[in-house]
């Protein structure tokens, strides 16, 4: 009995172990629902959570798809596929196995969607760092030039539902509930999960703590975050022309194909019987490797 009440006590701390680390998913029986969440379908869970009338915050490393997005997103994967795979292989059956995979499409969207509003909310943290460098200058206290920076931001952003003004109201509520300014900072960049927040949270609460001068601080931090902010936009435009050109080089090889099937399909009907087909197979299996290794190239980081 005793060996019994030993056993269960391990097999629970190991599950409170997995979950304090993280790993509760690994776990998770997969059934249709939550494969349709993987893909990045909104299950009814995503959909109560984005619609909880403004009770959850925003999450900034998640984002459910509409269902306009998932259908849209799956069907041109699908197309997509379809036309890739009847281009090279000239077989109905092969190409509607290979437009299968565009199931797997609303789940790269929902990643490029996440990325689209991390940039968006870290070029607007740069405009606020140049604010609060610009009212720190002036004299006014840390919490204050908070509050106008959401003034500075609303002549930049008009757009009410701006993600960083709404998170700068948030802070000023918090504020206005005598919630410290850096812990109301932590929450943002716990959710934002962006580097410079982090980095800018830190700053702050050291300072704090250490009873340094908190003004000249988080000034000169502001001016070198956003130095480096600048700098990572920069590099963003000039990689902006080389991810263009690798999208149209991605696309040639398919457009070559096209052409030679309709402009001399007797000189390509060797490639549709027999070896022909280990050879057009790995032609495409070397071709996924490039475009891989482009993607890989192209995802600076710094």
């Amino acid at each position: 009995m005793s060996g019994q009440v030993l056993a269960a006590g391990r097999k629970t701390l190991v599950a409170s172990g997995e979950e304090a680390a993280g790993r509760p998913a690994a776990r998770r029986k997969f059934g249709l629902g939550g494969w349709l969440e993987w893909f990045g379908w909104e299950t009814a869970a995503a959909n109560g959570k984005a619609r909880s009338g403004g009770r959850k915050l925003t999450d900034y490393g998640a984002y459910a798809l509409s269902r306009w997005e998932f259908a849209a997103s799956g069907t041109s994967g699908a197309l997509l596929f379809f036309v890739s795979a009847y281009l090279f292989y000239h077989s109905a059956a092969v190409s509607c196995a290979a437009a299968a995979l565009g199931i797997i499409v609303p789940r790269f969207r929902r990643k490029q969607q996440i990325e689209r509003r991390r940039e968006r909310l870290k070029l607007q943290f740069k405009e606020a760092l140049f604010s609060l460098t610009s009212s720190l200058a002036a004299g006014r206290s840390l919490e204050n030039a908070f509050l106008a920076a959401i003034d500075d931001l609303r002549l930049l952003y008009p757009d009410p539902r701006t993600e960083l003004l709404l998170e700068l109201q948030i802070i000023r509520f918090r504020l206005d509930n005598a919630e410290p300014l850096e812990s109301a900072l932590r929450s943002l960049a716990d959710r934002a999960q962006i580097e410079e927040m982090t980095q800018f949270t830190d700053a702050l609460a050291a300072c704090k703590r250490s009873g340094g001068d908190l003004v000249e601080v988080m000034k000169r931090t502001s001016a070198i975050l956003g130095e480096k902010l600048d700098t990572e936009q920069e590099i963003s435009v000039m990689i902006a022309q080389k991810k263009f050109e690798g999208r149209i080089m991605m696309a040639v090889p398919f457009v070559f194909l096209a052409f030679l099937g309709l402009a001399a399909p007797d000189y390509m009907a060797p490639l549709y019987g027999g070896a022909g087909y280990l050879l057009l197979t790995a032609a495409l299996i070397l071709l996924l490797l490039c475009f891989w290794f482009m993607v890989k190239m192209m995802g600076i980081r710094m």
